[in-house]
């Protein structure tokens, strides 16, 4: 039986206190809703919708960044009446042309494609018009509960768990529902208003109900997965079972992991056996570690890749290519395009930024190389400055295989250093120097 999921991701979240969508909060560097998307895409639906409407175009905007904004439709919500007149805004587009209509709330980001099988299941087996996931009441992290009698159905209960009105009741409803679509889409118009003239998804529970009705419930035994992310602590109670749960699985895949619980790694990273990571290290984006590499302590790697055996250490990497025996830090920084070969080594303050270091050359440190070419074997001394910007527009360097530049040297660009030249300590180079030449003083003169 076809399946169509729809997201309510049109609220702004006010108990998030932000200006931001609650839907764009980011856990481990992607937005929640990218979360529900990637599970409802596991479970291969004819068609997935969002509705939209706090800040709608940002949200569309995410989601393109994330590359996931081309499979789904969108809906706008305005105004934001509830999540049954959120519902209501996918009448058109959806009525007709699916036998089951999956509704998620986008804020559990942990929810898992196994749950939602069993709640197909569950619904695939019944006659009743809809099935509702609930969760145990006394570990449930949300916001709406409903008590369930013998007859699974539901009763509406507004006091606050607290109170004594909650006695007795075991499970609360997580905001998940899955319907027929036939029954769904006949009645989602007869959701009455409340005193706040909002339209609320639960009402078409009592409205089962009132047609005799039952409503078929799934019941999870864990609550874990249904982290109602809604405040900052919850977002942060997310983020830290996601970042256990991927952390549990490198380790199983053989890498060591130091101190897990300090240790950051985002959902896209792919790391290779034996790669030892340190404590407050954080590995984002589309970054790859070779095997046997060392992290860390104290690291940022987004957006990289890493060959076999590389060390950093205490430095940061941002859209940076390193080959195997690569050894940066610490403090080091490796910005957009840099590139070092094997076996480069990159010590303590020292900067890259759109740069190539050729195999086995040295930049000891305090030294800056950017908008360069730098040949094998090449020595680097510390205090060396391409100087690439004359205040409008960036200029190149060329240093070839073997060259010695000296400490303090100015390489003021555009410049080409020859294979096995040398520049003299405090050297400020402002003219090409040939192979096998030495270039010294301020400005430099050549000396062959």
């Amino acid at each position: 039986m076809d399946l169509a999921i729809v997201i309510l991701a049109a609220g702004m979240g006010a108990r998030m206190r932000s200006k931001l969508p609650q839907a764009l909060h980011s856990v481990l560097g992607k937005p929640l809703l990218y979360y529900l998307l990637d599970t409802a895409r596991s479970l291969k639906p004819a068609q997935t919708v969002v509705v939209v409407g706090h800040q709608a175009e940002q949200v569309k905007e995410q989601l393109a960044d994330h590359g996931v904004g081309q499979s789904i439709s969108f809906v706008l919500q305005s105004p934001q009446l509830g999540t049954g007149h959120a519902l209501q805004q996918t009448t058109s587009l959806l009525s007709g042309r699916s036998g089951l209509v999956l509704v998620l709330p986008s804020n559990l980001p942990l929810l898992t494609t196994q749950t939602l099988e069993k709640l197909l299941e569950a619904q695939q087996s019944s006659l009743a018009p809809l099935t509702v996931l609930t969760t145990p009441l006394t570990e449930f992290l949300g916001v709406d509960q409903k008590k369930q009698d013998d007859q699974y159905h539901f009763a509406l209960v507004t006091a606050k768990p607290s109170t004594p009105e909650y006695t007795g009741l075991s499970q609360a409803n997580t905001g998940v529902y899955l319907f027929r679509a036939d029954w769904l889409w006949n009645n989602i118009n007869e959701i009455p208003a409340d005193s706040n003239n909002e339209y609320c998804l639960t009402k078409l529970i009592d409205k089962a109900v009132e047609q005799g009705q039952p409503v078929q419930v799934v019941a999870l035994k864990d609550a874990t997965e249904i982290i109602a992310v809604n405040n900052r602590a919850r977002l942060a109670q997310a983020e830290a079972t996601i970042r256990q749960q991927i952390n549990q699985k490198w380790m199983e895949a053989g890498v060591t992991l130091i101190d897990p619980t300090n240790t950051y790694i985002g959902l896209d990273v792919i790391l290779g056996q034996d790669t030892v990571i340190y404590p407050n290290t954080y590995l984002y984006g589309k970054t790859t570690v070779g095997d046997g590499s060392i992290l860390g302590p104290g690291s940022f790697v987004i957006d990289s890749s890493l060959g076999h055996r590389c060390q950093v250490r205490f430095s940061v990497v941002e859209g940076a290519i390193l080959e195997d025996d690569v050894e940066i830090g610490p403090y080091a920084h490796l910005r957009s395009k840099a590139h070092l070969a094997t076996g480069v080594h990159m010590g303590n303050f020292g900067e890259v930024k759109n740069a190539y270091l050729g195999p086995g050359t040295k930049m000891g440190h305090f030294s800056y190389v950017g908008d360069a070419q730098v040949g094998a074997n090449v020595n680097i001394g510390a205090g060396t400055i391409t100087c690439n910007y004359d205040g409008q527009r960036k200029y190149p360097t060329q240093i070839g295989d073997n060259a010695f530049i000296g400490s303090d040297t100015m390489l003021v660009a555009p410049v080409n250093i020859g294979k096995n030249a040398k520049t003299g300590a405090g050297s400020v180079v402002t003219r090409d120097v040939p192979d096998d030449t030495l270039a010294y003083g301020v400005p430099a003169r050549l000396k062959s």
